[in-house]
């Protein structure tokens, strides 16, 4: 008896071993993921979405910043021209307008997301100005040793539209540096201009410096963000998901923190 139970058990531990090494080669199910390109208005409010969303969906969120213009590789137009796919893109209601005109992304999967307003920051710290009039506005302008603004269209905005309607295009020619390399807040937080413009949403993820606020309404200009998924190897459940909820109430919270106003 005694040999026999020994047989069998060893026989049994053999089967049973055998069994949690397999399974333990077994390789783990693959992980869903999404490649989302946006804007860098509004990479905050899915860097703070992401977290939650991953947890609660099984989905992982590959966020990348790529421009909306300039001749930058990263830029969306020339990595979707190059054949680099990604599922949602999220960018400037205008930009995700030429793309649906260019046959890149599907019409119908568009949503609005959330607006975008041009605010002020100054070094933190440093003495904060009025800009709540035109009045104090223009001459927190003419008092400010160095202006940085950026390359996109708030920064282009201000310089080619504003400024001239003002009429102080002459006057600061030679205090403004435009943005290109990095963010309009480093460049204020390392004192390399005196006071910067951006958007609001941009701004607000700098610790080094202070938002002063929204430039006055009479000249405030609204950037749209907007999304879509692109017509390239998409997942095409994950995404629509994933837009869905950026559309929702339960993603509009954490779209007001970031600086946006969510558009539901």
């Amino acid at each position: 008896m005694t040999k026999t139970f020994s047989t069998l058990t060893l026989a049994f531990l053999f089967l049973f071993t055998d069994g949690v090494s397999a399974q333990s080669i077994r390789p783990p199910p693959p992980v869903r993921s999404l490649a989302v390109w946006t804007t860098g208005g509004f990479m905050a409010a899915l860097q703070a979405i992401a977290p939650d969303y991953e947890k609660t969906t099984g989905v992982k969120l590959i966020v990348e910043e790529s421009p909306s213009t300039g001749n930058s590789a990263t830029q969306i137009t020339n990595r979707l021209n190059r054949g680099e796919t990604a599922d949602v893109v999220i960018t400037e209601d205008w930009a995700l307008q030429k793309l649906v005109e260019q046959g890149q992304v599907q019409r119908q999967s568009r949503v609005d997301l959330g607006k975008s307003f041009i605010a002020m920051a100054v070094r933190k710290g440093a003495k904060v100005p009025d800009i709540h009039s035109m009045e104090d506005f223009a001459q927190t302008l003419l008092d400010a040793k160095s202006i940085a603004l950026s390359d996109t269209p708030s920064g282009i905005y201000l310089l080619r539209v504003l400024f001239p309607q003002m009429h102080l295009s002459e006057r600061l020619k030679d205090k403004i540096h435009i943005i290109s390399a990095e963010s309009v807040a480093q460049a204020v937080a390392l004192s390399e201009a005196e006071i910067g413009f951006q958007q609001l949403s941009e701004l607000k993820q700098e610790e080094g410096i202070d938002v002063v606020g929204l430039i006055p309404d009479q000249v405030q200009k609204m950037t749209l963000y907007s999304g879509a998924m692109t017509r390239r190897d998409v997942h095409q459940e994950d995404a629509a998901a994933l837009l869905a909820y950026l559309d929702s109430s339960a993603a509009s919270a954490i779209i007001q923190s970031s600086g946006l106003t969510p558009v539901h």
